[in-house]
């Protein structure tokens, strides 16, 4: 009964806090707007002849380069791909196997199937491979620029063949 009582004294605070007629007298009027900043901005650069930054254009791509960006977008898409799977789970109206059975019936040639199980072992094996080569980063280890690049290419080789293995299973 008492924890009832400190619960609902709470939110009365809380709801007493956050009411409009607690914030809106403290509210303070912007003096611009973003647009006009943005403007004000664009103004300035056009009259002092300042050139855009050539940002990313300017730059040769490099194997380290292409690979922190696929480490990045491979992270996103392992991410999505098992919140999307759990959400499936719980969604769909029929149990994993039920959804197993049903791919089997399709009677998809073992090509197709080891093709697909490459594509879903590729990212995750890429990933992982990367991230030790992260962990030894982060000990301080392989910053020299041949380093670096060899690192790089003992992950694509590691990637490859760890992926092959599983797709074989």
């Amino acid at each position: 009964m008492a924890a009832l009582a400190l619960r609902c004294a709470g939110q009365r605070r809380l709801l007493a806090r956050l009411s409009p007629s607690f914030c809106v007298p403290h509210v303070v009027p912007m003096g611009t707007t973003a647009k006009e900043e943005m403007s004000r901005f664009w103004e300035k650069n056009t009259k002092s002849n300042r050139p855009l930054s050539p940002h990313v254009s300017i730059y040769k791509w490099s194997l380290p380069m292409a690979m922190s960006i696929t480490h990045r977008g491979t992270g996103v898409a392992l991410s999505l791909g098992v919140s999307l799977f759990g959400l499936a789970a719980l969604v769909l109206p029929q149990p994993f196997p039920h959804y197993l059975a049903l791919l089997k019936s399709l009677s998809l040639g073992p090509a197709l199937i080891c093709s697909a199980k490459f594509a879903l072992a590729f990212p995750f094996s890429y990933h992982a491979w990367n991230g030790v080569r992260h962990l030894a980063w982060d000990m301080g280890k392989g910053f020299k620029i041949p380093q670096v690049n060899q690192s790089g290419v003992l992950v694509l080789i590691l990637t490859l063949l760890s992926a092959a293995g599983l797709a074989a299973m």
